[in-house]
Formats: C-alpha cells, structure tokens, sequence
C-alpha cells in the first residue's frame, strides 16, 4: 500500500471514513465548514493497489507548556480504518510513518486521545495527565463573596481571553498553546456556549468561565483564574445563578484544584479521568531544550532508551548537565555502562512530571543506580500536568 498525505479532492473521502469509524454524521452546513479549514498536508493515508483510502490520520501541529516553556509539539487525531481493512498493520504503518514525520519537522513530542490506553502504549505514547469531574448540588456551591472586581458575560475578544488563558496554562505541563482558529473553531464555536470574565479593581482580567445553562443545570467547561480572588468572584457567580440550577457540573478541573477542602460540605460527587497521552519525538532535542532545575554543580549520566518505533532514539545517551541547568546530549560509547535504563513511555512520563523517578523506580518502571535516581529527583522540577483541549 502507498502512505502519502491526502489531495484536496479527497476530503470527501477522509469525511466517509471518519463518519463511519466514529459514528457520527455531519450536516451539509458543518460538511462546508470543514472542507474550506481543511489542511490535506495535514493528513495521511494509507491507499491500496486501486487507490482507495484505508487507513488515515491527522496531524495538528502546536505547541504545548512544559517547565513554563513553549515546545513544538504534533498531536495525532482522526485515526480511522475500514472495517474490511483492519487487523493488517495499516495503523501501525501510519503511526511509524507519522513519527518520522513529525522528527524531521522538528517536532519534540506528540499528544493523543486513545481509543485505548493499551494499544498506543505498544507505539511509546503514555498516559500523562487526569481531569476531575465534579457534579455540585446548588446548596453545596462554595460561599459567595464580596470582590473589587467585576464580572462581565458575554466575552468574546480572544485577545483578553487568550491573555489569562496562557497565564494559567503556562503553570502547567501539557497545555496546548492556541492560536486564534483554534479559538474561533474548536473553543468558541459552539452558540450556546456563553463567557464570563473576571476584571479586578484595576480592570485586568484574571479569570474566565466557558459555560452553558440549560435544563436547571450550570454545565462549566473551562474555569480558569489566575488569583484566588478571581477564583472567589467566579464561584460567587456561579453561585447567582441559585434560582435556576439544581447542580452545578464542572467537566474538567485540574485533579490538584483542591476545591473539595475548600466547600464546607465536601462530600460531592468527583471523578478522576485519565485524559490523554504523550510520547517525546526526539530525545536528544527534547532534553536540550527542557528546563531543568539547577542544583549549581556540573552532572553528566548515561542512559540506556528502548524506542523502537523511533530508532533514532534508541540507544545509549549521554547527558551533561551544566550548574544553569542546561542539558547537552550526545551519542554515548554502546560498551559505556548506562547509569539508567528506560523505555521512551517511561521517560516521557516522568520528564512531564506525572510520575517522579522514585515512583517509577518502585514500580519497575525505571532501572538504574540509586544515587542517579536520587540526581533525577533534585534535578527534574516538579511539574503538575493538565490537558484542555480536546482533538
């Protein structure tokens, strides 16, 4: 079979797949929409001897947090077969084909949405963060309170919101950066999505909700604040609007918000979902332009990284670690004894700060000589993760 990205013409076709895979219809007016935003370098295929398309996915290319730093990161969407062509290796194909791509473009990670945790971890992504759900009867909602500020509905300046939005993603590793289509077309586009702003007593916003009323249900799918003040005035908001919810339903919080300590009745109902997963694309660069935390001494280690779908990444690595905290990776002797040994789903994880090397390494996860652990520990920040957006 031919592996190529799709034509312009063949948007219909991409559509047909996805709608049956998925199990979806779009109408004719969502249908437009698409094919005018549609980015056919963007997407690739797998078609057979007759020039059918079999297998497909698509790539978006962004960048993401991590340690409060931009990376450019691929993110991999749509991924759909025939049913008559399944079981033959044709998503397999693609994924390999995909992450050379994505290396020769410069790209130092890849984040997904599995079907199954299962069968992408067999290509090196790993879960990398959680979301809390919470369901909040109305008399359960946080206390109301006096602010200086203000709150104003119906806010739509991406300027403003994009302003706190990076503020608050910044703070955390996984967070997608977002440019203003994606604003226009995968945040704000639904109509009965409604905005709220927060604007302190000097009239700098510090806060948003992206949310929806209906039913006698508050349904908030983005609560994002940059102060506690401006969490307060968000909640006192939410909280106004007694008269016509019953319940108040949070969709994604970050799973360190600590809200529940903060309700002076905490017994609400909570969910923990793992949401999303990662892969580093290419060690080397990845771990250059990471932001280690400097322990003012000069470290070098070697380690051993299992990647086979990446073979560039495989091997033995040399890391030099500078007092500033700047790493500096080369191609290790292979008969220089590696200090740790790990796969590429384990490194990502603990890099992105979900799990630490201590946790990996009582997991058997990690392997390697205790004092290395231990350097990892000091040197790795402690980062929380959190994903928002959804493709």
């Amino acid at each position: 079979m031919e592996i190529r990205t799709l034509k312009p013409e063949e948007f219909d076709a991409a559509i047909e797949l996805g709608e049956y895979a998925f199990q979806y219809r779009m109408t004719a007016e969502a249908k437009e929409k698409a094919r005018k935003r549609f980015k056919p370098e963007n997407t690739w295929g797998m078609f057979d001897e007759e020039g059918r398309l079999s297998a497909k996915l698509g790539l978006l290319n962004a960048d993401i947090f991590v340690n409060g730093k931009k990376m450019p990161m691929s993110g991999v969407a749509g991924v759909a077969t025939w049913p008559e062509y399944r079981r033959q290796g044709l998503v397999k194909q693609l994924l390999t084909h995909s992450l050379q791509v994505m290396n020769e473009s410069g790209k130092l990670i890849s984040m997904l949405h599995p079907f199954s945790f299962a069968f992408y971890r067999k290509f090196g992504w790993e879960m990398f963060s959680d979301f809390k759900k919470y369901v909040i009867s109305t008399e359960k909602l946080p206390a109301k309170q006096v602010t200086e500020g203000t709150v104003r509905r119906g806010v739509t300046d991406i300027s403003v919101l994009n302003r706190v939005y990076e503020a608050y993603a910044s703070r955390y590793n996984g967070m997608m950066v977002r440019d203003e289509d994606r604003w226009k077309h995968a945040i704000l586009n639904d109509e009965e999505d409604q905005t709220a702003v927060y604007y302190d007593s000097a009239g700098e916003p510090q806060g948003f909700l992206l949310y929806k009323v209906q039913k006698q249900e508050m349904q908030v799918y983005e609560f994002i604040y940059l102060t506690e003040e401006a969490r307060q005035a968000l909640w006192t908001f939410i909280g106004n609007h007694d008269s016509m919810i019953k319940q108040t339903v949070l969709d994604h919080m970050p799973v360190d918000d600590g809200l529940t300590y903060m309700l002076a009745d905490p017994r609400i109902t909570q969910e923990i979902v793992p949401f999303g997963m990662a892969r580093i694309v290419n060690v080397p660069g990845f771990i250059e332009a990471y932001a280690f935390q400097s322990d003012g001494k000069e470290q070098a280690w070697t380690v051993q990284i299992q990647d086979p779908y990446a073979p560039w990444n495989e091997g033995k690595w040399r890391i030099a670690l500078s007092p500033e905290g700047t790493a500096a990776v080369t191609a290790a002797d292979p008969a220089e004894r590696a200090q740790l040994s790990l796969d590429i789903q384990t490194l990502t994880t603990m890099m992105l700060g979900y799990k630490r090397p201590g946790e990996l390494l009582n997991m058997g996860r990690l392997a390697g000589e205790p004092e290395a652990v231990a350097y990892l520990e000091r040197v790795i920040p402690i980062g929380r993760t959190f994903l928002l957006d959804f493709f």
